[in-house]
C-alpha cells in the first residue's frame, strides 16, 4: 500500500481524482493500491522563545531572553489562534501518524506543493509521524490535472533527491524565525509599540519609504530646453537638443538657439523596413501580477489568491514561478495543450524555439500556462476569468501563427555641423498576434512625410522646463524592483521578448532579489495589514506607521537594507546549490542580529542610546516631574496634568538621545551635534536649544 501525503485537502482530492475509484474515510481516501490523506499547510510551527528560554519574570515580552539563538531548532503542532492547542490540527495529525504506522503501508510519498515550503511541510508531518524507516518517494506536480498526475505517479523519484530544496526551505524557515522574534520583541520593548521586522518586509517598506521621501522632499530644478516646432511640407517637425541650459543661464540658452537657427536643416538619412515584433514571453508570476495590477487595478494578494484558486481547480500550472520560460521536457506535452487551444478557435501552432524553452532559465517551474483542462464559459468567477484570460491570451501570442508586422522608419535630420537628430516611427502593418494580447506596447507611430535631401524648417527657442520628481512605486514597479533591486528601473520596465534577460535570471538564481515569488506578496500584504503602507489603485505609499518603523529601526541600528538583505539571500540560494549548510546561514543571520544587540550605541551607558520606552531620563524644568522616553520621543510624566515639555525623539533625521535629553534638562542646551538632514536633503550641524519646554535648533558656534 503507498500512502500519499498532500499539502492541503483540495490537493489529496486532485490527487485521488488522477488514481480514480477511492473511497472517503475519515481523514483520508483508499482504493487502486493507494491511502491519501492531507494536512491543512502547515500543521507544524517553530516553538517560540519561552519554549527555549523558559518565562520571563513579568510573563511577557522582556530584554531578559533575547537575543535567542537555539542550539537545535524545534517544532511543535501549531497552535490556533488563541495560542491554545487546534483540536483540528492534532486531529489530523492523528490520522497521518495512525496511516504510517499501518504495517500494510510499505512507501509513503510527500505530495507537498511543488516548492520549497511544500516540500517541508510534508516532510515535517512524516519526520513526526513516522516511527519505523519506511521509502519515501516525492510527487512533483506541475499543475493539478488528472492525466499529469496520473503520469507524476508513475515518474516519481526518491525524496532525497530533494534535499538541497528541504534545507533551503528549512534555512529560510529559521533565518526568518530569528530575525522575526529577536528583533520584533527588541524594536518594540525600545520603542514601546508593536513594531513588526523581519528580513524582508523592512526593506520593501523602505523602499517606498524612501521613494516617497524623495517625491516629498523633491524641489524641482528650472532648465532650459532648446525646441524647434515648425511646420514642413504642412506636417510638424519637433526637434529637441541634446543641450540643456541652467535657469540662470537664458541668455546663453538663447544665443544657442541662434546658432542653431543659423544652420541649414536638412534629411540626410532614411532608414525603412518592415519587420516582426516578438510577442512578450510567457508570464512568470510577477509578471503576471504587473500585468494585472496595471490593467486592472488588482492588488498583488488578490491576483496570487485568484492563480492559486485556478491551479487548484487544474485550469493553470503552478502559480508561484520566477521563469517565463519552458523546460524542454514540456514539448510534448505543450504541443497537446496549443492543439486543444486551437480548437478553441485561436490560430496557434506550436512552435520549438529558444526563446519559449529554455532549461537554463527555470529554477523549479515553468512559466504559467493553461493545461489540458479548458475551463467552460460559465465555470469561473469574474475574477478568475481575467486570470485565466490573460494567462490564455499571453499562451495564445506565443504560439500565435500570425505575426506581427510593423513599417520602422528612421529619419536623421542634420542641424548644419552642430546636431544630428534621429526621428523613429513604426507603423503596424498586420496586428498578428496583438488581436489577442494588448499587454504589450506595439502603439504606432507616424513620421512626416520626408525625404532624404528634404529641407526642414526649423525655429528653436529656449523653452523653460522643469525636472520631475521620482514617481511612487506601483505595483509594477515595485514588483520589478524586489526582483533585483540593483537595476536600473528602466530597463526592468522593457517587457518585449528580444531583451537579454541572461543578467535578470542569473540574479534571480543567485538570490539577489528581496523575497521569493512564493513570499514576497504574502509580505506586502502584511506591511498593508500592518498599517505600514497603503495600495490605491495601483499605487503605494508609505503611511506614518511605515515611517516610525523605518525610522526606529534605523535610530536603533537595525539596518536590513537592500545590500545585507540580498547577501543573506545568497547564502541561501547556496544551501539550495549544496554550496553552504543549513547552520552556516542560521549563523550568518545570528551574527547580523548579535550586532545590533551588542552595538555600542546600544548600550544604555552610550551617548549614542537613544533609550528604552519607560526609560528615565532627568527631571523637568518646567514642573518638576520625570521626564520619561516615550514611543515618541521624551515627555513628561505630568502631560497628563497639562505639562507641555516635550523633546522629539527624531529631528531632520537624526536621533535624539538619551544625552541629549539629559544635557537639554539640565543645561538647557546641547554641543553642536552633526547628522541632521534638511528638507532639500542637505547635511547640516546645529546645537538644541529647550526653551519654554520646546525643542529648538540654535545655530550659534557652541
Amino acid at each position: 500500500m503507498i500512502l500519499i501525503i498532500a499539502e492541503k485537502p483540495s490537493l489529496a482530492r486532485n490527487i485521488a481524482a488522477g488514481i480514480g475509484d477511492m473511497k472517503n474515510n475519515t481523514g483520508y481516501l483508499e482504493g487502486q493500491g493507494y491511502l491519501v490523506t492531507w494536512a491543512f499547510g502547515h500543521l507544524f510551527s517553530l516553538c517560540d522563545i519561552e519554549e527555549y528560554t523558559g518565562a520571563t519574570s513579568t510573563g511577557h515580552w522582556s530584554m531578559e531572553n533575547i537575543p535567542c539563538f537555539p542550539a537545535e531548532f524545534r517544532f511543535k503542532l501549531r497552535p490556533g489562534k488563541d495560542k491554545r492547542d487546534d483540536p483540528g490540527v492534532a486531529r489530523q495529525f492523528g490520522v497521518i501518524k495512525r496511516l504510517c504506522a499501518r504495517p500494510d503501508v510499505d512507501c509513503i510519498v510527500n505530495a507537498g506543493d511543488a516548492d520549497r515550503e511544500g516540500e517541508i511541510i510534508v516532510r515535517l508531518c512524516i519526520m513526526n509521524a513516522l516511527e519505523e524507516a519506511k521509502p519515501v518517494k516525492r510527487l512533483w506536480l506541475p499543475d493539478q490535472t488528472p492525466e499529469t498526475v496520473a503520469a507524476a505517479l508513475g515518474e516519481m523519484k526518491d525524496d532525497s533527491e530533494y534535499d538541497n530544496l528541504a534545507n533551503e526551505g528549512f534555512a529560510r524557515t529559521y533565518v526568518d524565525w530569528l530575525y522575526g522574534v529577536n528583533l520584533t520583541r527588541y524594536a518594540s520593548l525600545r520603542a514601546g509599540t508593536l513594531l513588526r521586522v523581519g528580513r524582508v518586509i523592512v526593506p520593501i517598506v523602505k523602499a517606498v519609504y524612501d521613494r516617497d521621501m524623495a517625491i516629498k522632499n523633491f524641489v524641482p530644478d528650472i532648465y532650459y530646453a532648446l525646441v524647434s516646432s515648425e511646420e514642413t511640407n504642412g506636417e510638424t517637425v519637433e526637434l529637441v537638443s541634446k543641450y540643456k541650459f541652467p535657469k540662470e543661464q537664458a541668455a546663453k540658452a538663447q544665443r544657442a538657439c541662434d546658432k542653431l537657427n543659423a544652420q541649414t536643416a536638412t534629411v540626410t538619412a532614411k532608414k525603412t523596413k518592415k519587420d516582426t515584433l516578438k510577442p512578450g514571453k510567457l508570464y512568470s508570476l510577477s509578471k503576471l501580477q504587473n500585468y494585472l495590477g496595471k490593467k486592472y487595478k488588482m492588488s498583488m494578494d488578490d491576483s496570487l489568491r485568484v492563480t492559486q484558486a485556478l491551479y487548484e481547480k487544474g485550469f493553470l500550472t503552478y502559480p508561484r514561478t520566477n521563469s517565463e520560460y519552458l523546460a524542454t521536457a514540456e514539448k510534448d506535452k505543450i504541443q497537446k495543450i496549443v492543439g486543444l487551444v486551437a480548437n478553441l478557435g485561436y490560430p496557434v501552432a506550436f512552435s520549438d524555439k529558444k526563446t519559449i524553452f529554455d532549461d537554463s532559465k527555470i529554477e523549479s517551474h515553468s512559466a504559467l500556462t493553461p493545461t489540458y483542462k479548458i475551463p467552460k464559459p460559465d465555470a469561473l468567477s469574474p475574477e478568475e476569468k481575467t486570470v485565466y484570460t490573460a494567462v490564455l491570451r499571453r499562451f495564445v501570442a506565443v504560439f500565435c501563427k500570425e505575426e506581427c508586422v510593423a513599417q520602422k522608419t528612421e529619419l536623421t535630420v542634420s542641424v548644419g555641423p552642430c546636431e544630428d537628430y534621429t526621428l523613429k516611427g513604426t507603423v503596424i502593418l498586420e496586428p498578428g498576434w496583438t488581436k489577442y494580447d494588448d499587454s504589450v506596447k506595439t502603439s504606432s507611430r507616424i513620421l512626416p512625410n520626408l525625404n532624404k535631401g528634404d529641407t526642414v524648417t526649423i525655429n528653436f527657442q529656449p523653452k523653460e522646463k522643469e525636472t520631475s520628481p521620482p514617481k511612487h512605486y506601483t505595483i509594477e514597479t515595485l514588483n520589478n524592483y524586489l526582483k533585483n533591486p540593483f537595476r536600473e528601473e528602466k530597463a526592468a520596465a522593457n517587457e518585449m521578448e528580444d531583451v537579454d534577460d541572461a543578467e535578470e535570471y542569473r540574479a534571480m538564481f543567485e538570490g539577489l532579489e528581496l523575497g521569493t515569488e512564493a513570499t514576497r506578496t504574502g509580505i506586502i500584504d502584511n506591511a498593508v495589514k500592518s498599517g505600514y503602507m497603503e495600495l490605491k489603485k495601483d499605487v503605494y505609499r508609505i503611511l506614518p506607521g511605515g515611517e516610525y518603523l523605518i525610522q526606529q529601526t534605523g535610530a536603533l541600528g537595525i539596518s536590513m537594507d537592500k545590500y545585507k538583505t540580498s547577501q543573506l539571500g545568497q547564502a541561501l540560494k547556496k544551501v539550495f546549490h549544496g554550496q553552504m549548510t543549513v547552520m552556516d546561514s542560521v549563523k550568518l543571520a545570528e551574527e547580523e542580529i548579535a550586532a545590533v544587540f551588542f552595538a555600542p550605541s546600544n548600550a544604555p551607558d552610550s551617548p549614542d542610546y537613544t533609550g528604552a520606552y519607560g526609560d528615565e531620563v532627568g527631571k523637568c524644568p518646567l514642573c518638576g516631574g520625570t521626564v520619561f522616553r516615550g514611543r515618541y520621543g521624551f515627555l513628561c510624566a505630568g502631560y497628563k496634568e497639562g505639562c507641555s515639555l516635550k523633546i522629539p525623539g527624531m529631528l531632520c533625521g537624526r536621533p535624539i538621545t538619551v544625552k541629549n535629553a539629559a544635557d537639554l534638562l539640565t543645561g538647557g542646551r546641547t554641543e553642536k551635534l552633526s547628522g541632521f538632514v534638511s528638507k532639500k536633503g542637505k547635511p547640516f550641524q546645529a546645537a538644541l536649544q529647550m526653551k519654554n519646554g520646546k525643542t529648538e535648533f540654535l545655530f550659534e558656534d557652541s
